[in-house]
């Protein structure tokens, strides 16, 4: 593993504190042809990240080169005004604030942070968070405390040039640290050309994609050059050190799945489900509204942000009629109403959280289909079968139990070709990833019902039609994008 230190100045850090490579922002920018054919990781330690600044140019050039660079120009400009990062200051200031009895009741006005490792053990917890939001070397929290609540006042970078000696020294301990960090046993395997990670939750009742599944994935995958890897949740620090990432949990937005997402995306890794999938799927509200611009067919529906709408939804919908919480899953938040009283009761329960619910028409069938999308493209089609004595794929039971229905399975070619068609222009409306297109096929035609960007995958289930061409097909989407010329 080479690993690059860039300084503002020749005389910033000396050669001898450190065994790796120290360049000049000037010269890295200066001679592009320095380290081809490597895959460096860029650490800039440039005294100067404001926009157009050598400091800025040298990790935008980082990523045209292929080289991983921290901190990346997102991470710069999001600490460039903290209207841009105020939506991370509620969880830092509540793992900061979980601190103050360790610190013996007080908080210093200013706390650095290196590489996401704090002065002492007492701010492991707040550091991590830190660096896991903010990736980069070095950061100074101005903290403003009174008896009850300490509150972040600034978050920016902490330059060499301004470090003390005391804080020098404990820099360099800390860049030792973290650059010797060991993530992968590779002991005798053949190097593969990239590793992807694959984040999941080993406790997840309904995981997209079971973990042998995954390991069926890496024995395919290896024999392209590919080492697919498991973490965890409490990864998320080490995420820069794979070439792509793969999320197989369930996702959303407001845990750490799309943290995952999104610091992927700032690393300029490939990423299954992108942030912005992410965002459009989760929310049934968006995803009616876009299949309706662009003139793709959904069941009739009707948009409920208060109980005045309940009578325009019966009288349009007539009963039964489905209504849903806009951001749901695996059936959940899914509900079958008989009568208008049923409908008021529930809209009333769920209004209370959620200021917008839909209602649609409720179009009864004994499967589902489930077409995948992959890069624009059907990957496989399958039927999902409902759950024994219910209306839905998955019967969410009393005793907390999921209870789901069966699969058959099709190749592409004997699925209905105005089925693929239909899914795969659904999909193409989200965006470029892997999603998992839920269509109802009835005597006035085919309507689409969700568009999923977390859709299952299983070796044996969705792959029993085109076999190991999913797998393959899945590796060579990240495969095209980590080989594009100027990545």
């Amino acid at each position: 593993m080479t690993w690059v230190i860039l300084t503002g100045r020749q005389n910033d850090l000396d050669q001898v504190a450190t065994p790796h490579k120290i360049i000049t922002n000037r010269d890295y920018l200066a001679h592009p042809a320095l380290f081809r054919g490597q895959r460096p990781k860029v650490i800039n330690l440039s005294n100067n990240y404001g926009y157009q600044s050598r400091g800025y140019y040298a990790s935008l050039l980082a990523g045209s080169r292929g080289h991983k660079v921290i901190p990346t120009v997102e991470t710069m400009i999001d600490l460039s005004e903290r209207k841009l990062y105020d939506h991370a200051l509620p969880e830092l200031e509540l793992a900061l604030n979980k601190c103050r009895k360790d610190l013996g009741g007080a908080f210093p006005q200013k706390v650095c942070i290196f590489f996401g490792i704090g002065s002492s053990r007492i701010w492991d917890r707040f550091a991590k968070l830190l660096f896991d939001w903010f990736r980069a070397p070095a950061l100074e929290v101005h903290i403003t405390d009174s008896a009850e609540w300490a509150s972040i006042r600034k978050i920016g970078f902490h330059p060499l040039a301004r470090m003390t000696e005391e804080e020098e020294k404990r820099f360099l301990q800390c860049l030792e640290t973290y650059t010797s960090r060991e993530w992968r046993d590779t002991k005798g395997r053949t190097p593969a050309r990239y590793t992807f990670a694959t984040l999941v939750d080993p406790h997840e009742e309904l995981p997209p994609s079971e973990i042998s599944s995954l390991r069926y994935w890496a024995k395919i995958a290896e024999k392209m050059g590919v080492e697919i890897e498991p973490i965890t949740k409490k990864d998320l620090a080490k995420l820069a050190n794979y070439d792509a990432l793969f999320i197989r949990e369930t996702t959303s937005i407001s845990n750490h799945t799309y943290r995952f997402a999104r610091r992927a995306q700032q690393e300029g890794m490939p990423v299954i489900d992108d942030p912005l999938s992410m965002i459009r799927c989760t929310n049934k509200v968006y995803l009616n509204e876009l299949m309706t611009y662009n003139k793709v067919p959904v069941p009739p529906t009707v948009m409920i942000a208060g109980i005045s709408d309940l009578e325009v939804a019966a009288q349009t919908l007539g009963f039964p009629l489905v209504l849903k919480i806009p951001d749901s899953s695996f059936s959940r938040g899914v509900k079958k109403c008989a009568t208008f009283e049923e409908l008021k009761t529930l809209a009333t329960e769920w209004l209370e959280d959620s200021d917008l619910l839909i209602a649609q028409k409720f179009i009864p069938t004994q499967y589902d289909w489930r077409v995948g999308v992959l890069g624009g493209q059907p990957l496989f089609a399958v039927h999902y079968l409902m759950a024994k004595k219910h209306w839905q794929i998955v019967n969410h039971k009393a005793n907390g139990k999921p209870d789901q229905g069966g699969i058959k399975t099709f190749t592409l070619k004997e699925a209905p070709a105005h089925v693929v068609e239909t899914a795969v222009r659904a999909a193409r409306c989200i965006g470029d990833g892997l999603y998992g297109v839920d269509l109802k096929e009835t005597k006035d035609g085919v309507f689409v019902i969700e568009v999923n960007d977390n859709p299952n995958l299983d070796h044996g289930w969705e792959d029993s039609g085109e076999k190991d061409e999913v797998w393959v097909r899945l590796t060579q989407w990240f495969l095209e994008r980590l080989d594009r010329p100027g990545r």
